[in-house]
């Protein structure tokens, strides 16, 4: 009985550690999977936290927040999305591949 339940705890060990390494796993191909840029509307969804369509240098993260004054072509003082669409990309990192499909 006792080496019945030693027998069962080992094995419930086992399979505990290879469902969160399979998991884990599973995370990490997502995360380089969306190496893709997010989309304009996306950006706006994540930083317009007043909602006011046009997003202000309090409101943007970096890589935006470094490249602010470049992006607001008007110098209002926001980006708009034409700004944002306008905006010249940010390069990518070397040694950085997209997947190919």
């Amino acid at each position: 009985m006792k080496k019945h339940l030693v027998k069962t705890g080992i094995l419930t060990g086992i399979l505990t550690l290879i469902f969160s390494l399979n998991l884990t796993a599973q995370s990490s191909e997502k995360r380089q999977e969306r190496k893709e840029r997010p989309s304009i509307e996306e950006i706006f969804k994540l930083m317009d936290s007043n909602e006011d369509v046009k997003l202000s240098e309090e409101e943007v993260e970096r890589p935006l927040k470094n490249d602010f004054k470049k992006i607001d072509a008007n110098a209002d003082g926001f980006i708009s999305k034409e700004e944002l669409e306008k905006a010249p990309k940010p390069k990518r990192k070397k040694g950085s591949k997209r997947k190919q499909h």
